[in-house]
């Protein structure tokens, strides 16, 4: 039996619900907290990460007095090591982190719908996704085919049930922001070119179990993006909740 929270995929994607997504570059931080603020001025509207560790968090961990630096580096390489899903997995410990992780997304996206049901719209930074293996791009960290052992094998198959059932919750409109490699390595140099290449290769490859996705070009000036995404959830907005209305009425 699955969760209360979670909906059928042939149900119609959740009103309210608004994601952005993108390579590292594209400016996903900027622009949902931009478009909060515009959309806040004329209905209730809120933020939502929906990633595991943000670029926020990474930030704090860098203020700390003397230790900040190196352990926010040292914390960056052991991420990135267990998100590659060319490495094996770090261990029976290491497995029970990483699926705590995605229980952890899980009840964010839980909390996300509790908004949406009390007339919120929620824009997330990132979504989940059950299409391709891999923290860096949303989906399942663990992966079957990390490791032979019975217990994380155990763990990586519920923790792909639990991404499908997450996947289940369709946005009313997912934008997607489109990058190229020079541009994107260009805003992040302190990222590797491959890192950048791969994830701007899934995220084109990414469908978000049929939800409504609108294609941004962020390479364009920043004021153009704004507009562009405005105009995309102000139409898709509209329509849900003239359709409530006509529901309403019947």
């Amino acid at each position: 039996m699955k969760p209360k929270a979670f909906i059928d995929a042939s149900e119609a994607p959740v009103a309210g619900l608004v994601a952005v997504v993108g390579c590292d570059g594209t400016g996903k931080s900027t622009l949902t907290h931009d478009l909060v603020k515009t959309l806040g001025q004329t209905r209730p509207t809120e933020w939502r990460y929906m990633g595991l560790v943000s670029g926020e968090s990474g930030d704090k961990i860098k203020r700390l007095p003397l230790i900040g630096p190196r352990l926010e580096r040292r914390l960056a390489t052991k991420a990135a090591h267990a998100q590659d899903m060319r490495n094996k997995l770090p261990g029976i410990w290491g497995a029970l982190i990483m699926y705590g992780l995605s229980l952890w997304r899980a009840a964010q996206l839980r909390k996300v719908l509790r908004l949406t049901q009390r007339g919120v719209l929620v824009i997330t930074d990132r979504y989940p996704q059950a299409e391709i293996t891999g923290f860096r791009y949303d989906g399942p960290g663990l992966g079957l085919e990390r490791s032979k052992h019975w217990l994380v094998r155990k763990l990586a198959a519920r923790e792909e049930q639990l991404y499908q059932r997450m996947a289940m919750i369709r946005p009313a409109l997912v934008i997607k922001l489109d990058i190229d490699l020079a541009t994107a390595h260009a805003r992040k140099p302190d990222h590797g070119p491959a890192e950048l290449s791969d994830k701007i290769a899934v995220m084109a490859r990414l469908r978000f179990n049929g939800a409504p996705i609108f294609d941004l070009d962020t390479r364009v000036p920043y004021a153009e993006v704004l507009e562009k995404a405005l105009h995309a959830i102000t139409s898709v907005t509209s329509t849900s909740r003239h359709a409530e209305d006509a529901t309403a009425n019947v």
